[in-house]
C-alpha cells in the first residue's frame, strides 16, 4: 500500500503530534488517507494531552510552533518500534476530554427548515432545527423540560418557536421557554423559571456542515469565539458536495481504495463522529469540477453517492470484526496481538499510542454506556443504504422516490393496457394497433420489473464480495 506516501508527521516539544494529509477529524475512525497526491497539505490534526489546553481540532495554534519542532517523514526507511512509540500509561491529570472540542453534525443540504431532526451523537440526544427569528441552526437537547418528550418529535410553529407536541410548550433559540399552555394567565410565570429552558449545544455552520460543541454548561456559551472548528484552506475557494451515512464501527482505522490514482490535486476529506459503541457518522466532503450541463445529468449528486456507498460497503463488515477482535484484547493491548511493520502503519501506530497514553486506548463514554459493541446483525440489515443513508440524504431520497413512482407508473400502464385490450370488441381496433398495445404492456412490466431490482440493490442492499470484486 502506498498511502502513507503521502502523510507527514510533525512532532512538538509539547508531546504532541500533527498530522498533514488527506485526515479523518475523528475520535472514532482515526487518521485515514486515500492514493491521492496533494501539493500541500489539507490541514493540521492535532492531539494534545492537557485539558487545560485541548487541541484535537484547534489546527491554527502550531502555526507559529513549526520553527521549534522536528519532523518525522513516514516514508523514512523504518517505522518506529513498539519500544520507540510506548507512551506510557494513562495520566488521569493528561487525560483527554473527548466533549471540549468541536464536532461535524450533519450537511445542512440534507436538514429541513420546515421540521426538527433528533440525532445521536457521542451517545447524546440532540435536535437540530432552524430559528428563523434569527435565521440560524440550533442544536437542543432532545428532551422537552416538563415530561422528557422527545423535541424531534415536534414542529416549528408559526412564529418561528421550536414546540414541544406532547403538551404545546414552545421554546426560542437560547432555549427560553416562551409559552407553557396549561399555565393560567393570572398565575406565575412559571415558562420564565430556569427549569423550564432546554438544553442549548453550541454550534456552527462550516464548510456546508452544522457543528456542535458537546455541553450545555454556559461557561461554553460563546465558544465559537474563542475556539472555532477545524479549518481546510483547499476548500476556501473551490466548490464541493457532502456524504452523509451511519456506519456500524467505531474506534478503528480506515482506509479508503480506489481502482487507479485520482487525479493530481484532486482531494477528500472524512469527517467521522461517534455516535455509540458500535456506531459513528460519516461525512465526506467531495470537492466538485464545474461541468456542462449535460455532463451534470449523466453525473448527478446520488449516483457520486451511490459510489460512495459502495467503498463504504466494501470494508464495513472487515471493519467492524476487527474492532470486535481489538476489544477482546483490550483497548491497551492492539500493539500485542497486530504486527504494523510497514511504512504504511506509520500514521495508525502513532494514533494508537497516542490513544493508549491520554485515553486509555478508547473513547471514554462516561456512565452513558459500558463500552460493549451491539452483536452483529444479519448482512442485510448491516449492509443496510437506506435507512444508515437514502432516507437522510435530501438528493438520494428523491431520486428514491423517483424511481419508485416511475416503477409504478410502468406498472398501472402494463396492467391498463391489459384491462383495454380484454374489455375491447374484436374489430375496434385494428390488429397492428392490439399487438403495439401488448408489446408496450410487455415492455412497461419488464421495466417495472428491471427497476424493482435496481432500487433494492441501489437504494437498500448490495451486498459486496470480495471475490467476486
Amino acid at each position: 500500500m502506498q498511502s502513507c506516501k503521502y502523510l507527514k508527521i510533525q512532532f512538538t516539544e509539547e508531546k504532541s503530534f500533527i498530522m498533514d494529509a488527506l485526515t479523518t477529524v475523528s475520535t472514532v475512525a482515526p487518521p485515514s488517507i486515500t492514493r491521492a497526491h496533494f501539493s500541500k497539505p489539507i490541514f493540521s490534526l492535532s492531539f494534545a494531552h492537557k485539558i487545560s489546553k485541548p487541541h484535537l481540532l484547534n489546527l491554527n495554534q502550531y502555526q507559529k510552533s513549526t520553527s521549534k519542532s522536528t519532523k518525522f517523514n513516514v516514508i523514512s526507511p523504518s517505522v518506529p518500534t513498539e519500544a520507540e512509540t510506548e507512551t506510557g500509561s494513562l495520566d488521569q491529570e493528561e487525560k483527554f476530554d473527548w466533549f471540549s472540542h468541536w464536532y461535524p453534525l450533519m450537511p445542512v443540504c440534507d436538514l429541513d427548515k420546515r421540521a426538527p431532526r433528533g440525532m445521536k451523537v457521542l451517545g447524546l440526544d440532540v435536535v437540530v432545527w432552524w430559528d428563523k427569528n434569527q435565521n440560524e441552526w440550533r442544536v437542543f437537547d432532545d428532551r422537552c423540560p416538563h415530561r422528557l418528550a422527545p423535541l424531534s418529535e415536534g414542529r416549528i410553529d408559526q412564529w418561528g418557536r421550536l414546540q414541544c407536541v406532547y403538551h404545546g410548550w414552545c421554546f426560542g433559540g437560547s432555549g427560553d421557554c416562551k409559552l407553557i399552555p396549561q399555565a393560567p394567565l393570572d398565575g406565575p410565570p412559571v415558562h420564565s423559571f430556569p427549569k423550564a429552558c432546554v438544553g442549548v449545544y453550541p454550534c456552527t455552520v462550516q464548510y456546508g456542515i452544522v457543528w456542535f460543541w458537546p455541553s450545555t454548561d454556559p461557561h461554553y456559551k460563546d465558544v465559537l469565539n474563542k475556539k472555532k472548528p477545524p479549518y481546510i484552506p483547499e476548500l476556501a475557494h473551490t466548490s464541493y458536495e457532502t456524504y452523509y451515512r451511519d456506519t456500524p464501527y467505531g474506534l478503528i482505522e480506515k482506509e479508503e481504495k480506489f481502482g487507479q490514482k485520482p487525479p493530481e490535486g484532486d482531494v477528500l476529506i472524512f469527517l467521522c463522529t461517534p455516535v455509540s459503541p458500535g456506531n459513528s457518522r460519516l461525512i465526506t466532503i467531495i470537492p466538485t469540477i464545474p461541468t456542462h450541463l449535460w455532463v451534470d445529468v449523466f453525473y448527478s449528486k446520488w449516483r457520486n453517492h451511490m459510489i460512495q456507498n459502495l467503498i463504504v460497503d466494501s470494508d464495513m463488515y472487515i471493519l467492524r470484526v476487527q474492532e470486535e477482535k481489538l476489544l477482546e484484547a483490550g483497548p491497551l493491548n492492539w500493539q500485542k496481538v497486530t504486527f504494523v511493520p510497514a511504512k504504511a502503519d506509520g500514521n495508525v501506530v502513532l494514533f494508537r499510542n497516542w490513544l493508549k497514553k491520554y485515553a486509555g486506548g478508547q473513547f471514554d463514554w462516561g456512565t452513558k454506556f459500558n463500552g460493549a459493541l451491539p452483536p452483529i446483525p444479519p448482512r442485510e440489515q448491516f449492509l443496510d443504504r437506506y435507512w444508515s443513508h437514502v432516507v437522510n440524504c435530501s438528493t438520494c431520497n428523491g431520486a428514491y422516490k423517483r424511481f419508485k413512482a416511475l416503477k409504478i407508473s410502468l406498472q398501472i400502464f402494463s396492467v391498463a393496457s391489459v384491462a383495454i385490450m380484454a374489455a375491447t370488441k374484436p374489430g375496434m381496433i385494428s390488429v397492428v394497433t392490439r399487438n403495439t398495445i401488448a408489446v408496450a404492456a410487455i415492455l412497461c412490466f419488464g421495466g417495472s420489473l428491471w427497476l424493482s431490482r435496481f432500487i433494492h440493490k441501489t437504494f437498500h442492499f448490495h451486498d459486496y464480495n470480495h471475490a467476486f470484486k
